[in-house]
């Protein structure tokens, strides 16, 4: 299942972000370091030094947005967000079709997200293509709006022809490890809340309640 958040972070929270990761002094390195073995040859980005205080301080703030959004919340149902890194790519630049480790430092990677930090309007090219069966799906969202996605798609991000795009990318271990599994308990909540907020707590509440946490029970880690 994938979804979009929208207004994670706030217009001037978001400035404020792209200003210092936008400064001179930002010490960004070549994304090819941090790449596994069979990703080095088609990384083509910038990457923000881990180890800085910048990168320390701006993830902080990031994960604990993103970690707080009822959706992710629902949908994701994470254990702990981890691995966040700050990719910056110019014309030219880009990131070739792969697929994310199993394992990062941070933890298992269920989930995926990347946080876009520019407007569209500011580059050109530079779209995150995620593959399916029914074939690629071209995203490029609104600064401060995030795709959501499984972590077992093949994906890569075009080459930037102009512009330069910035975003957050980071990945969740989740509580229920098969996408489908948290699918199917993401609208059993869905359908919970919403008789909920017509009905109050029903019998009906109660048994899609009782399915739900027993689910939960059943599935998770």
């Amino acid at each position: 299942m994938r979804f979009q958040l929208e207004g994670v972070l706030q217009s001037q929270t978001l400035e404020e972000l792209r200003d210092e990761l936008l400064a001179p002094q930002a010490d960004w390195r070549p994304g090819h370091e941090s790449a596994g073995w069979h990703a080095r040859g088609v990384k083509h980005n910038r990457q923000l030094d881990r180890a800085s205080p910048l990168h320390q301080r701006l993830a902080a703030l990031v994960s604990e947005s993103l970690e707080a959004h009822p959706l992710v919340q629902s949908a994701a149902l994470p254990v702990r967000l981890h691995g966040l890194l700050f990719s910056r790519c110019g014309p030219g630049e880009g990131y070739g079709r792969h697929v994310d480790n199993a394992f990062m430092a941070g933890g298992r990677a269920d989930v995926s997200f990347t946080l876009f930090l520019q407007d569209p309007a500011a580059y050109s090219g530079g779209s995150l293509m995620l593959e399916s069966p029914a074939g690629e799906e071209e995203v490029r969202l609104a600064a401060g709006s995030a795709i959501v996605y499984p972590s077992t798609l093949l994906h890569r991000v075009a080459p930037v022809t102009s512009g330069e795009r910035l975003v957050a990318v980071g990945w969740i271990q989740s509580r229920v490890r098969d996408a489908e599994r948290r699918e199917i308990l993401f609208d059993l909540d869905t359908a919970r809340r919403q008789i909920f907020q017509r009905e109050g707590k029903s019998e009906v509440f109660d048994l899609i309640s009782r399915s739900y946490s027993n689910l939960l029970r059943r599935w998770g880690e």
